[in-house]
């Protein structure tokens, strides 16, 4: 299991994370609520969390992924995620979960279409 590290970075009005390693139950979750309320708490709510490399997320990760685009859209906001790996996709089709986040393969196409 990969610990999941979170880096951030501008692209104009908008703030990506981009994760790295696992998001399961524990440490995983953890961080990426608090990367999340953080990011609000500082009165940023565009965010796009980058997947691309994720290697696992379990169903605490999926319930942290509901979780955040829930604080996110109380705030007014829009949470997107990037660069889904196949399995995390697959994941989130089984789930019915693709129907509520707004996906893109790519920062361009997800900015593209952001307003």
């Amino acid at each position: 299991m990969a610990r999941l590290d979170i880096s951030e970075r501008q692209m104009s009005d908008v703030t990506i994370l981009d994760l790295s390693g696992d998001i399961t139950f524990g440490e995983g979750n953890l961080l990426l609520r608090a990367a999340i309320r953080e990011l609000l708490a500082g009165g940023k709510n565009k965010i796009f969390l980058n997947f691309e490399n994720v290697g696992y997320l379990d169903s605490s990760g999926v319930g942290e992924l509901v979780s955040g685009f829930t604080a996110v859209s109380r705030e007014d906001g829009k949470l997107k995620l990037l660069n889904l790996p196949p399995r995390i996709y697959q994941l989130l089709s089984i789930t019915k979960l693709l129907t509520v986040f707004d996906v893109a393969e790519s920062e361009t196409e997800a900015s593209g279409n952001y307003h």
